[in-house]
Parts: C-alpha cells; structure tokens; sequence
C-alpha cells in the first residue's frame, strides 16, 4: 500500500496532520494499533494555558501563545465539518497562591508575582487580584492570600476534540490502517539515508514522508533514530467529580500540602481534576495513592467537593522528552519528521503542530512560508539523551 505520506499514531496530531495534509491533496495513510485517539489524546484534561505552563520567555511560550491563538478558528472549521462541539471554553485560568493552610504562603505568592512580573514585561494579558478579590470570582474556593487571572486561557474537551479530528480526517479521505508499526524502513547509508515506507505487522506501507506521531510510544519504532527512552511516558492519574450545580466557572492551578494540580469545570457539572506525574514505564494502573492525593487537593482547593460523587478515574501517558520540548520537523533521515513529546501539552499545541508538519511536507518551509520556527524543537536542540523511566 502506497501514499504520499504515512503517519504512525492517530491521536489528536496524527489526525490533525492527517485532517490538513488532505486539505492540500496529499495522500494520506495513517496507522494506529487501536482506536484513533484511545490514549494520551482522551485522557488528556483539555487545557490551553501557554501562560500557565511555561516557565519563562522560550521558544515553547511562543509555539503555546501560536497554537492557542489558532484554536477559535480551529474549533469552528471542525464543529462545521463534523458537527462536533468539542466543549470549548473562554472563561480563563486562575492560579491561585497560598491557599488558607499552606505550608509557606509567602513564597508561593512571591513566585506568582515573578510570573506576573516577567509576563507583564512580555506584554502579555493578565490580571493580580488579591485574596478577597478571588472569592468573589469564585466564592467555592477556600481563601488564598493571591491570585493571577489569564484571560486568553481556555480549555475544551480532549476526548470530544480526538473524535472530531479523526472524523474530519476520515471524511477527507484519510485511510486508516489498524496495524502495529514496528520498525521504519530506511534505505541508503550516512547522509544518504531515506525513510521509505513502514513495517507494520505483516504488510508494508511506503510513502515519500513518514511521521512518527506515536506519542511515549515514539522510541519503541525501530528506524527512528531515537534513542531508546528519548521519549518516555510520563504517568498522570486522574479523576472526574460531578458537582450539581457546578461550583466553579474558572479553571484553577493551585497547591494543597506542597501537591500541585489543577481543576478544570464543565458546564453541566463534571470537574476534573488532575494530574500526578509518575515514571513508572507503561504501567497504566490507577493507585490508591495517585488517587489520595488528587482528592486531597480537590478537597483542599474546594471543600464543597467532600461531597461530590466520583464518576470515573482513569491514567494516561504523557510522552515526555529530557529537554522538555516537543520534537517537530525533519529529522537527519530524509524523509523522515517527528511530531511526538508534547508531554503535559499535546492538545494546547495540537493546531500549530499539524501546521508545521504540513508546512514541512508540502513545501511550504522551502518556499519561506513557514507558520513558527522548529529550529528549538529538532532532535539535536531538544536533546537525544534518553528521558528515562525511573521510579
């Protein structure tokens, strides 16, 4: 089986890739061994927070603050293709900083307002509020000393947002291939090495570009050029409550006893509220001790939540890389491009992703059309020393 390019996993980047490579008449096969979407893609809790995720100025604030600005377009174009509303959210993001109880109140805030101050320098949207100020965005939450509130912040629904990118890539045109790949094939030698096709079970699939979009599961293809654990899967637990009517508007970053997380609201009412971090290989148990914990803070963030009902918990695989950045573009094989190591932001950075890729493969990048800079995000700037699994 032939195409002009094959993509090896279809969660939300593979499809999208998928779902804009058709757009432009490029023939399409992508290959998954399970349902598309069914891992890191659906677990995810759906946050678009650039603002809140990065450390500092860099080349991942950039590429987040690119994708979230993309995401009002994107919705829209797949809600009319699909007929999919995918949950998208406009409300903003709190981070909230010590929290009544906290075991160093002073530090916590003296980190908020470094944020605030570096951002605020950028010339980026934000807004301190003082404790009091908070309760009255969000009387639910137990009183902290302070609070940044990031407008342009937004959330949508991961799972409903997997389902509409492989319908839209279906509709498309987009072959799906159920199939475990194992191995890229490669041809040549040194500097003439060129990816032709994949070994996926028992047939072979051959195409002018493959990408390796396969999450923590990247290292496991053989052909790569990855190192063994350059990607590696971070565990996060999780779990969803369900609040009648629901108790908050705002998604909210906060920490309980030193443990760090988030709660993300619904509009009907359900509350997820995640996430651990754990390396612990592909073990995808969810533990009484992952579990403790996120109630904990659940409870610690919102003391109404003692009384809510658990609906459902669940693990996922974050694809984590040792430099922390994703890897996108080509890579030294020719023909051969990575879009994998998202790790805690696969679906914020989803749309500028796929539009890099495209760009790669349809020539845009040759022609100087090129939607970001991947320059930060190669094999060689992003680090191939293996992420590890550890304990």
């Amino acid at each position: 089986m032939h195409a002009d390019v094959v993509i090896v996993g279809a969660g939300v980047m593979g499809c999208a890739l998928a779902w804009r490579l058709r757009q432009r008449g490029v023939e399409v096969i992508l290959v998954e061994r399970g349902r598309p979407g069914a891992e890191a893609s659906s677990a995810a809790a759906g946050i678009l927070a650039p603002q809140v995720e990065a450390d500092g100025p860099g080349p991942f604030l950039e590429l987040g603050l690119r994708s979230r600005a993309l995401y009002p377009a994107w919705v829209e174009e797949l809600r009319e293709a699909t007929g999919i509303d995918v949950g998208y959210r406009r409300e903003g993001t709190l981070v909230v900083a010590g929290v009544d109880g906290a075991r160093d109140p002073d530090a916590e805030v003296a980190a908020l307002w470094a944020r605030a101050a570096w951002q605020h320098r950028l010339g980026l949207p934000l807004v301190r509020l003082e404790g009091a100020e908070v309760r009255g965005l969000e009387p639910q939450l137990r009183p902290c000393a302070a609070a940044l509130y990031f407008p342009e912040d937004r959330q949508l629904e991961a799972p409903l947002l997997a389902r509409a990118l492989a319908q839209a890539a279906a509709q498309m045109g987009v072959r799906f291939v159920t199939a475990h790949v194992h191995q890229v094939i490669v041809e040549g030698t040194g500097e003439r090495r060129r990816a032709v096709g994949v070994a996926a079970q028992e047939q072979r699939l051959s195409a002018g570009h493959i990408v390796i979009a396969a999450g923590a599961w990247s290292s496991l293809v053989e052909g790569t050029g990855l190192p063994g654990g350059a990607v590696a899967p971070m565990r996060g637990q999780m779990l969803e409550l369900d609040t009648c009517p629901p108790l908050l508007r705002h998604l909210v970053f906060g920490q309980v006893d030193g443990v760090a997380g988030y709660l993300v609201p619904r509009r009907d009412g359900r509350l997820v509220c995640g996430s651990t971090m754990e390396r612990v290989g592909f073990r995808k148990e969810v533990t009484v001790a992952g579990l403790r914990r996120l109630l904990e803070l659940a409870e610690g963030l919102v003391p109404a939540l003692a009384q809510a009902e658990v609906r459902r918990i669940w693990a996922g695989f974050r694809p984590y890389t040792s430099g922390g950045l994703p890897l996108l573009g080509p890579t030294p094989i020719a023909g051969l491009l990575l879009c994998t190591g998202h790790f805690r932001n696969g679906i914020l950075l989803c749309p500028i992703s796929a539009e890099a890729l495209c760009a790669c493969i349809t020539g845009q990048w040759a022609a100087g059309v090129a939607p970001v800079d991947l320059a930060p995000f190669s094999l060689a700037a992003v680090g191939a020393n293996p992420a590890g699994h550890g304990t």
